[in-house]
């Protein structure tokens, strides 16, 4: 029963793509969860709370990757030894500051905003609308949160572009 009407060969790519993505979305959650575990300092409330609150977001993400893959009628990667492979997010030490953390986890958004890009335009080739519905939601999460951890990265007197001018 060809319940997607979508070929398997335009599938395919989408398929490959969200399989790297899934692997990605496995080395940021559990990079997240380093985090939380291991901050210390004067920021140690706001940022186990937000580094928690991230985790679990992901983990959702995670189960509906794996749950789209398998709408498309193909077994997402399940070993972490595979998802170690793929993932161009990379394991770091617990052993960071709060700033060298919330770099190194602004640094793996632009990762992800790169996959999510790749699986979109997959996506679009084959028609795939489930899919670009399902990450355009993900790009527009992902964006605000690098948003809000650079801001609480940047100094209090840095100022935004501006479209005028004084």
């Amino acid at each position: 029963m060809d319940y997607l009407n979508m070929k398997n060969q335009k599938v395919l790519p989408v398929v490959t793509e969200l399989n790297v993505l899934l692997a990605d979305y496995h080395v940021y959650y559990q990079k997240l969860r380093n985090f939380h575990w291991n901050i210390l300092g004067k920021n140690f409330f706001d940022l186990h709370k937000k580094f928690e609150e991230m985790y679990n977001d992901t983990r959702l993400k995670i189960d509906e990757v794996a749950e789209r893959i398998i709408t498309l009628k193909y077994h997402p990667i399940s070993k972490l030894s595979d998802y170690i492979e793929v993932s161009r997010i990379k394991e770091s030490s617990p052993l960071l500051s709060d700033k060298e953390m919330v770099a190194n986890i602004i640094d793996d958004h632009k990762i992800l905003l790169e996959q999510l890009s790749k699986v979109v335009d997959r996506a679009n080739k084959a028609s795939d609308e489930g899919t670009i519905d399902l990450m355009g939601g993900y790009i527009r999460q992902l964006e605000k949160a690098t948003w809000m951890l650079n801001a609480w990265s940047k100094d209090t007197k840095e100022e935004l572009n501006t479209t005028f001018v004084e």
